[in-house]
């Protein structure tokens, strides 16, 4: 099961462990269960803190639980076998249960240790979900800290009947005590919003605490990424301030336009983004979700960003990297279904439609590469495209024709998405020639239709917005509004690209500069005179 570099580099990381461990599994007679059986022995036969049973009663087959051997209270279960790109959440949980401390701050550590009542999570995950990872890790950290709180990390494709029985039809999905808890990506910090009603009181009164900022960058993607680190060599105090650190990044699976780095993944690159800026003096604040900006009166003032929570943060200049996110089909049924046959990535929910029939809606680059990774998975695609054809480059378009089980509809108007109530049953779109309504039957649709930025919050704050909603700004990353700059998606800057967003970045932190230079703070004047 495990090849050489892998062997190796578990060899390595086994070195951390203080504590023995066990792996106990619950086996069948299908080749899985032998595939985990001959991983479990593989993996205890690298150190002799590792051992692995096989006399587990669990209802899933396979299974298998790992727990410090001195602690059995404390234990996470994975029901299938956790390799591709759960391989590093398999690597951590044995660490975590062998006493290697997690690299998470120790207040957030202790308010795990401190949730009080039951809490018994079964997560759904997929191999190829590159977002599923961080669910993973999270409700196995949480698990392996206290006592009350169980985790059970489900393979999807291992069992497909439970699946279809819960109606799960997008990774991760998370269940809390037989009910469901939480679709999509989360860290262990909003798992805990989400179950400790003063986490909230708490995140403000930390926010409320901060002392005014030089520089306030809000948004942690590659823009605000670049931008904090170049603002901090600049000596300024830097704070960070956003809704989840690494931005749409995190949503990315192949990255292979990124200069001098052939192939990288976006959750990699987001944790590479995160750990550079942490090497500075930069505060960093995660789940704060902008809601309001009020620039300052005068230049050498304040700006003030208020967040949701209640709490505020001020600076004398503010670097503004909300970002973009997916586009809505903005049609009937959208919204109602989704996660229930309504997806936005086909690489983590892609494996859920396995034999079905699914449609993707979306001509460009994002929707064709989508079409060609559906269609080595589903049983057929049917691509719809707005336009008169096909937005992609030529080399993915041609590849896409090739495929046997994909047709193309360009010129065709999606206008609703069709269901029981309960889950996608197809959709309709409209052939903008003849004006005729074609209904297609299918069990799911991925919207891949592009990008709207994240400028709502700035509503009323007089900065200038252009007419689909992006932030104006000037050769030097300048708004209308003094001492306030934007980069990346979320302007007007032509190229939504990773690569641009942080230079955009790193131009905005050296407009910041000369504009913090060049301006002395309100309270220096009042002394100096």
């Amino acid at each position: 099961m495990l090849d050489d570099t892998m062997i190796q580099q578990l060899r390595q990381y086994f070195v951390n462990l203080r504590e023995p461990v066990e792996l106990v599994a619950t086996l069948g007679d299908d080749k899985r269960s032998a595939d985990t059986r001959a991983l479990l022995e593989e993996i205890a036969a690298l150190s002799d803190k590792v051992s692995a049973r096989f006399d587990g009663e669990d209802a899933r087959r396979p299974s298998f639980v790992i727990r410090r051997a001195s602690d059995a209270s404390k234990w996470v279960r994975f029901a299938g076998l956790p390799m591709g790109h759960e391989f590093t959440s398999l690597v951590l949980a044995l660490l975590w249960a062998g006493g290697h401390p997690p690299k998470v701050p120790a207040e957030v550590l202790e308010q795990v240790a401190q949730l009080e009542g039951e809490f018994h999570f079964e997560m759904y995950f997929s191999l190829s979900c590159h977002n599923c990872p961080d669910v993973v890790q999270a409700l196995t950290l949480m698990a392996l800290t206290n006592p009350k709180i169980t985790t059970t990390l489900i393979e999807g494709g291992s069992f497909p009947a439970e699946v279809e029985e819960r109606g799960v039809m997008a990774v991760p999905a998370t269940f809390l005590n037989g009910e469901m808890f939480a679709s999509g990506k989360m860290g262990v910090e909003e798992i805990l919003a989400k179950l400790d009603g003063n986490a909230s009181a708490r995140a403000a009164a930390k926010l409320a605490s901060q002392e005014p900022f030089e520089v306030l960058v809000v948004g942690g993607g590659p823009a605000g990424a670049a931008a904090a680190i170049y603002t901090a060599r600049k000596g300024f105090r830097t704070g960070v301030a956003a809704e989840r650190f690494g931005g749409q990044v995190l949503d990315t699976m192949g990255i292979e336009n990124f200069v001098s780095v052939p192939y990288t993944e976006g959750p990699r690159l987001a944790a590479q983004l995160e750990s550079h800026v942490r090497e500075y003096d930069i505060e960093v604040m995660n789940l704060a979700t902008a809601e309001r900006l009020v620039p300052a009166q005068a230049k050498g003032g304040y700006h003030e960003v208020l967040f949701a929570n209640g709490a505020s943060l001020k600076a004398r200049s503010v670097i503004l990297a909300t970002g973009a996110r997916w586009r809505n089909l903005g049609v009937p049924g959208e919204l109602e279904y989704r996660n229930k046959g309504v997806a936005y990535c086909p690489h983590c929910d892609g494996p859920l439609y396995k034999g079905k029939r699914v449609a993707v809606i979306g001509g460009g680059n994002s929707g064709v590469e989508a079409a060609i990774d559906l269609a080595n998975i589903v049983g057929h695609v049917t691509l719809i495209e707005f336009a008169e054809s096909l937005r992609a480059d030529q080399v993915l378009q041609d590849k896409l024709r090739s495929l046997k089980n994909v047709e193309i509809n360009v010129n065709a108007q999606t206008t609703a998405v069709n269901g029981d109530g309960t889950r996608v049953g197809g959709l309709v779109y409209k052939d903008r020639s003849s004006g005729e309504e074609h209904r297609v039957a299918l069990e799911g649709v991925f919207v891949q239709i592009g990008l709207v930025p994240n400028t709502e919050w700035l509503e009323g704050s007089g900065l200038e917005l252009s007419k689909h909603g992006e932030i104006a700004i000037d050769a030097h990353a300048a708004t209308n509004q003094p001492g306030v700059f934007a980069a990346g998606d979320v302007t007007t800057v032509p190229y939504k690209q990773i690569i641009i967003a942080m230079g955009e970045g790193s131009k905005a932190a050296l407009s910041a500069f000369d504009f913090l230079i060049r301006n002395e703070a309100l309270e220096e004047l009042a002394q100096a005179a």
